[in-house]
């Protein structure tokens, strides 16, 4: 098989390592660089449990070969927190109870941080759009809804941004 050096600044670090050219962007993080938060759901982009920001893009990294990444910045949930301190969104999910299993939610943050990156202050019909390509199996999305809203709503109130 073909091997191929990867390098990446994944949560703010650089990271090489040498995988096989079929390697995907998902097991690249899980397995190469042990950031286990980014789940594997279906395989097929339809669940989006694997959503990371891909260059400030949320994208699922089920559909990303792990050299098509060289170069890239990626975010992972795991660097959601800074400092201890949970990221709105993440209080947001707390705080709203957004989450029930858990499966979903690391793509759902993920997807949701890409959202209010571009759009700070989206509507409900914005939010219910922007996260249309992650599935939840459990919650009915109201709360993620609820949670995504008083995450904007506490972003904009001390300015610091998704």
């Amino acid at each position: 098989m073909s091997q191929h050096e990867v390098t990446v600044t994944i949560n703010g670090e650089n990271q090489t390592r040498t995988v096989e050219a079929r390697t995907l962007l998902v097991h690249f993080i899980r397995e190469n660089l042990g950031l286990t938060g980014t789940h594997i759901g279906c395989d097929t982009t339809s669940c989006g449990a694997c959503t990371v920001i891909l260059n400030g893009e949320a994208v699922k990294s089920c559909t990303v070969f792990a050299v098509q990444a060289s170069g890239a910045k990626i975010d992972t949930v795991e660097g959601l927190a800074a400092g201890g301190a949970l990221h709105p969104l993440q209080e947001g999910f707390w705080e709203k109870h957004g989450l029930q299993c858990g499966f979903c939610t690391p793509g759902m943050l993920m997807t949701a941080r890409a959202l209010l990156a571009r759009n700070p202050k989206p509507s409900e019909t914005e939010i219910r759009h922007g996260i249309s390509g992650n599935l939840c199996r459990c919650t009915g999305y109201n709360k993620i809804v609820e949670a995504i809203q008083y995450a904007a709503d506490k972003l904009a109130g001390d300015g610091k941004g998704a």
